[in-house]
This record gives structure tokens, C-alpha cells and sequence, in this order.
């Protein structure tokens, strides 16, 4: 190998190795925010999820102005609803929490690190009421009577589980369609317009949106009550245990 091929090899392999190494800083400077960091930035990123009036669910709106109050951090406010995009968000350090009901689960612990539980969820299904004129809805009346039918969820919720353990329950399969890009509110508005036939959501939320659509059924529990918390990064555990006071201080408030 000549002079000029080696002086060629030599700069191709110093350039590989300084991309390498500012990829491994790039990669250390992305995965350090914690709270420390946050307060250096004086802003705190919250996404949260929109209901169908497009503004934020009470508590967790009330719960942000409190974080800011005790923490002297401007809290920035962000909506999506798709939940997919809010766990690269906070991967990304796009947000520090996501601000949802989400069911603490094995499979979320994966990537997720959860608050003290916020709320107790209870999962049940949304169909049309069985005195309403349908073609193509079958009233659903216990678990059994769910076997060969489509459910829609949101994808990561606690139903989906549920409904697989269910379908091995009852020896029979259950089609369960996930949707990312919308809300479990957003699913009952579905149901109520003959788009889909049935969904599971959380129950206090079927509870609030039947007292609108009086032909909305929600009678039947799919599941065992289900803890739910806010989430945020692995790595970000100072933040956490700061957002564990902050929530309990609020909740015991209440």
C-alpha cells in the first residue's frame, strides 16, 4: 500500500472517529435533564392530552399551576394526544413529563418511570344503548358475548392487556384495534356516531361524557381497578422524587 493510501485510510479513520465521538457527547448531553438542568432552563416541558373541547382536564391543569407555584419554574404546557409521540417527546428532552392518566403497567415500566399514583381507573365497554334502532351493533351483555367482536383502545392503555387476558378467559379471540392518534374521549364520540361499535376506556371519563349522549352504554366493567400516574424519564429521578412531593402535597390538599 503506497503513501498516498495510507494518508487516505489514516484521515478516513480519524474522521470516523471524531463522528463517533461527538455522537457519544451528543448522546450524553440529550440523555442528562434532570431537575438541576430543568432548573437552569427555568422552564419545565408538560405534554398533556386534549379533550374534545380542546382544553386540558381540570386536574391536571390545576396540578401544572401548583408544580409551578412550588417549583418557581415557568411550567410550558404542550398538547398530544397521540402517546406514541409523547414518549419519544420525552426521550428526546422535547418534554420533562407527560400529564395523563397513564396505567401503571409492567410493560410501561419498561420506559417509563411513574409519580404516586394520581387516580384509580376501572376499564369498561362503550356501546349503543340496546334500545337504539342499529344495524350493526350486537348488544353486548357480559365478557362471553365479546368473543369474535372488534374493541377499540388507545394504544399503551391498560385495556389492551385486559382484553388479552380476557380473550385466554374466555377461549375465544377478541380483535383489539389500538389507536394512537386520538383520545379515549374521543372514542366514545366514535362509538356514539356508528363509526366504530364498541371501545373500553376509563370508566369515570365514559361516567362524564354519557351524562352528554344519553345513548351511550357503559354498564359493563371490563376490568379490575387499575393505578394511574404521570410518567418521566428513567433518567430524570431527582425530578421524580420532586414531582412525588409536589403531587402529594396537592392531592392531600384537596
Amino acid at each position: 500500500m503506497n503513501t498516498k493510501k495510507l494518508l487516505l485510510l489514516f484521515v478516513i479513520l480519524l474522521g470516523l472517529t471524531v463522528l463517533t465521538m461527538f455522537s457519544l457527547y451528543s448522546f450524553k448531553r440529550v440523555s442528562a435533564r434532570d431537575l438541576p438542568e430543568i432548573m437552569k432552563d427555568k422552564t419545565l416541558n408538560v405534554v398533556t392530552e386534549l379533550d374534545s373541547e380542546d382544553s386540558i382536564a381540570g386536574f391536571q391543569y390545576e396540578l401544572c399551576k401548583y408544580i409551578g407555584k412550588r417549583s418557581d419554574l415557568t411550567v410550558q404546557i404542550i398538547s398530544e394526544n397521540n402517546f406514541d409521540l409523547c414518549i419519544k417527546g420525552l426521550q428526546n428532552n422535547t418534554y420533562d413529563i407527560i400529564a395523563r392518566n397513564i396505567p401503571i403497567t409492567n410493560e410501561n415500566k419498561q420506559y417509563l418511570a411513574f409519580t404516586v399514583p394520581v387516580t384509580v381507573g376501572n376499564q369498561v365497554l362503550v356501546q349503543r344503548k340496546s334500545d337504539e334502532p342499529d344495524s350493526t351493533q350486537i348488544f353486548i351483555h357480559n365478557q362471553i358475548d365479546l368473543a369474535d367482536k372488534t374493541i377499540y383502545v388507545i394504544k399503551n392503555s391498560a385495556a389492551t392487556l385486559r382484553l388479552r387476558n380476557l380473550s385466554e378467559e374466555i377461549a375465544e379471540s377478541i380483535h383489539i384495534r389500538e389507536i394512537s392518534d386520538n383520545s379515549s374521549e374521543h372514542l366514545i364520540y366514535m362509538v356514539c356516531d356508528r363509526e366504530i361499535d364498541y371501545a373500553v376506556v376509563d370508566k369515570t371519563l365514559a361516567q362524564k361524557i354519557a351524562s352528554q349522549l344519553p345513548e351511550i352504554d357503559y354498564g359493563m366493567d371490563i376490568g379490575f381497578n387499575q393505578l394511574q400516574a404521570w410518567a418521566v424519564r428513567p433518567s430524570s429521578p431527582v425530578l421524580l422524587d420532586s414531582l412525588n412531593v409536589w403531587i402529594t402535597d396537592f392531592v392531600n390538599a384537596k
